[in-house]
């Protein structure tokens, strides 16, 4: 370790000595590492890059897992539940030489851990986390299905076991664990492993089914055997703190796992339908939640005007979109920004999905009539500089979050909408004065998250092969610059040709034009067209920007966009 890591950087014009300052600065504010730092503060964007120089700097070696084979007797030296914790996984062993991927080569314990556990001499390569925990869901697979688990279930071994009041449920499972516990445990491992952002598990006649939601779409796991429904559901019930002896009707609850070195949230929803209860499992994984808006992939012009409206003592910036488009990432990230010791900010939710210290939340219950409308009544009352209302439903809603706007309070806050324009007459259409409208209102975020062709099995098509792409509207010579692509699917991406999400954004401004059209209460479409003369990007030129850049395909553009 001759040089420093940031000495690397700045040496090889990675990042500016001032970029390398912020970065530190960051480091020291907040306890991480300065590769870390340096993505939060977007002075690089790829992880990718901060792995090769951090290899180059420790001196040691990098490679592609994509490319390895991994033979079976050499993954098996390192238990499942040991490579998950410390997110490594063993590629070759020659004599006793033991080559191993890790993610952070500063964890000696770690280091000296596997070498005790293997009798082998340890030769760490640097691996991205993510590339590691796609080859443990892989290689691991068979040494961790639910076959072997369902084998031990039997009628008269069936128990259900609580979990340790206010801590964390360590799933990572254990030899003394009943096989019910076994199962779902290894269904919530799996769950988050794969990056789902819910579990449905549904009872029918003579199954119980069980989907993941991954990458906003539901995917089917192996089915369980339809006598389990009762002690998986009261288990999973236990877990959340839930009435296991009531069946007829609806329970929320919460429940906070332990998997690895990663600690997840873990909403619960139950509903009875004829055959059992149906079983949601919303996964709440902090890890996942991107509070840098700089990483978004936003354009820097729609960014300034994003952080203006921000920076504003008051008035309403309101994000908008359908259920699941990424809104709530988008309103929380827009809090950490604002997250400061000399700000006071509130935020009433339903629920609250994240845990955010330094910002206070509360959770509205309308049956006791603690409403969005309620909660807002008393954050006036709290002396607040920025509030957050999860969602304008109504008009008592949208005249308290309006006059708060105007009285000195910045109000962040959602409307489902199809776009940003039409957010504005939804709020006239609500019953909200047009004149307070258009003085209220900085900023219009509108959004959608589309699916990214997977990397491992993208492959070109011809666009002749492809019908819909007429549906986009595009000149010849504007179809002429674009490549198209597709996934073939692979194992990487459960053989759906997508892996990982990315968003699209419509940002629009208040300008004076703006304001003048909506009080002359002029239809969206005009607004939209005036935005666009005004520089705002679509939701569809937005997705065609990507079509540009080869990460996604047409029919994910036109279904989020149409």
């Amino acid at each position: 370790m001759s040089k420093k890591l940031g000495e690397i950087l700045v040496e090889h014009g990675v990042i500016t000595e001032c970029q390398l300052l912020e970065g530190l600065s960051y480091q020291a504010v907040h306890g991480v590492m300065l590769g870390e730092a340096l993505i939060a503060t977007a002075a690089v964007s790829d992880e990718d890059i901060i792995t090769h120089f951090l290899a180059k700097q420790l001196n040691l070696g990098k490679l592609s897992l994509k490319d390895l084979e991994f033979d079976p007797y050499v993954v098996d030296l390192v238990p499942f539940n040991i490579a998950q914790k410390y997110t490594l996984i063993p590629i070759n062993k020659t004599n006793r030489m033991l080559t191993v991927a890790i993610s952070d080569p500063k964890d000696i314990f770690m280091l000296d851990a596997i070498k005790f556990l293997t009798g082998c001499t340890i030769k760490p390569i640097l691996i991205q986390a993510k590339e590691i925990q796609e080859a443990i869901n892989i290689n691991y697979k068979s040494n961790n299905g639910i076959d072997s688990i369902l084998k031990e279930v039997k009628p008269d071994s069936i128990e259900v076991v609580a979990g340790k009041e206010n801590e964390p449920e360590d799933i990572a499972g254990g030899a003394s664990d009943a096989p019910i516990v076994k199962l779902v445990n290894h269904l919530l491992s799996e769950a988050v492993r794969k990056g789902a952002s819910d579990i449905h598990i549904e009872s029918y006649q003579s199954v119980m089914r069980v989907r993941y939601r991954i990458d906003g779409m539901l995917v089917e796991m192996p089915p369980l055997p339809y006598k389990l429904r009762l002690p998986v559901t009261s288990r999973i019930k236990i877990m959340a703190d839930l009435d296991i002896s009531e069946r007829r009707l609806p329970q929320d609850g919460r429940v906070k796992i332990k998997t690895g070195a990663r600690v997840v949230d873990i909403r619960v929803s139950t509903t009875p339908t004829i055959f059992g209860e149906k079983v949601v499992m919303r996964i709440l994984d902090s890890s996942n939640l991107m509070l840098d808006m700089g990483r978004f992939g936003i354009k820097p012009q729609a960014l300034l005007h994003i952080k203006e409206a921000l920076s504003a003592p008051y008035g309403m910036v309101l994000v908008t979109g359908p259920t699941g488009s990424g809104k709530s990432t988008t309103l929380y990230s827009a809090l950490s920004s604002l997250n400061r010791p000399d700000v006071n900010i509130m935020t009433a939710e339903d629920p609250v999905e994240y845990n955010i210290d330094g910002i206070n939340q509360i959770n509205v219950h309308p049956g006791i009539g603690l409403t969005f409308a309620a909660a807002l009544r008393s954050f006036l009352r709290q002396d607040p500089d920025v509030i957050m209302v999860g969602e304008i439903r109504d008009l008592e809603t949208a005249e308290i979050a309006v006059k708060a706007a105007l009285t000195g309070h910045l109000v962040l806050s959602t409307l489902h909408t199809n776009d940003s324009a039409s957010t504005l007459t939804r709020l006239v259409d609500m019953g909200v004065d047009v004149f307070l409208c258009a003085s209220a209102v900085r900023l219009i975020i509108a959004q959608r998250l589309i699916r990214l062709i997977c990397k491992n099995c993208k492959t070109p098509i011809d666009p002749r092969s492809n019908e819909l792409i007429q549906f986009l509207k595009l000149s010849p010579d504007e179809l002429k610059g674009i490549a198209f692509y597709k996934g073939k699917g692979c194992q990487f991406c459960n053989g759906t040709g997508y892996k990982g999400r990315a968003g699209l954004y419509e940002i629009l401004p208040m300008t004076a034009n703006i304001q003048e059209m909506v009080i002359d209460k002029k239809p969206p479409y005009l607004i939209k067209n005036a935005a666009i003369e005004g520089g705002m990007t679509s939701l569809r030129m937005a997705g065609i920007e990507k079509l540009r850049e080869g990460v996604t395909t047409v029919e994910e553009i036109l279904g989020a966009t149409s």
